[in-house]
């Protein structure tokens, strides 16, 4: 089980670079968790897009979400030329009126995951955590039954994620803020706020993501080390968490 970093700013892509997007992959099978903006050029530096079994949406805000369009002109063309076939599957949440449907194409297929009970995307378990943000977004853990991730999507502080994350291996946390700053009104965590989360359930692992375009991000990494005694990462593309 691997897990690649493809975009990790907040809000918008910095000069050549995406906003939130993953690969996750375990036993030949690729599943795509959020697809933001400039992620589909960067995608293509790691894997092939054909190459990808699976996508899972947190949320429909633009930065994690803005090149699903792009992915399903890419799954058309594909098909057309007879390099790929079938249906890419797309699971997203039905809480706000007319986005799931907006997963759905030609080539691609809108499934709706139901936050209550866990999802099984080939190799993977997903259950879910509805975060504190503006709009309904839902947080993941991920296990192939080995290992686990655990990704907050977008969210303020909340108790809970202590409880959901527990034992992870890996925790990828919203962490747009700064120590001492008032993250939770945008809906997002401060760096202390991650790394409490990451102490108290005691991670093995902790990956400071969907980063501020403004201060200095080895700060943030400093402050969560402060709280945080095990390895704290600044998420940045091509970074990979293995769990083989």
């Amino acid at each position: 089980m691997k897990i690649t970093t493809i975009g990790y700013w907040g809000a918008y892509p910095a000069q050549n670079s995406a906003t939130s997007c993953y690969i996750l992959e375990d036993g030949g099978f690729r599943l795509l968790l959020d697809c933001g903006s400039g992620a589909l050029s960067r995608i293509q530096c790691y894997v092939s897009l054909n190459s990808i079994d699976a996508v899972i949406i947190s949320h429909y805000h633009h930065d994690h979400v803005a090149d699903i369009g792009v992915l399903q002109h890419a799954r058309l063309v594909q098909t057309m030329l007879g390099n790929t076939e079938g249906k890419l599957p797309i699971y997203g949440h039905e809480e706000e009126e007319g986005k799931l449907a907006t997963l759905e194409a030609s080539y691609t297929e809108a499934r709706a995951y139901d936050p209550e009970t866990t999802l099984t995307v080939g190799p993977f378990t997903i259950s879910f955590l509805k975060t504190a943000h503006p709009v309904p977004c839902y947080g993941m853990r991920i296990t192939n039954g080995d290992y686990t991730i655990v990704y907050t999507a977008d969210t303020g502080y909340q108790k809970e994620w202590s409880d959901f994350s527990e034992e992870a291996d890996l925790l990828i946390a919203d962490t747009n803020f700064y120590k001492g700053m008032d993250a939770g009104k945008a809906g997002h965590m401060t760096s202390e706020e991650a790394a409490t989360i990451a102490a108290e359930a005691g991670v093995k692992e902790l990956w400071l993501s969907h980063l501020p375009h403004f201060g200095n991000h080895s700060k943030l990494k400093q402050e969560a080390a402060d709280i945080y005694g095990g390895e704290v990462k600044l998420a940045s593309e091509g970074l990979r968490w293995n769990g083989d």
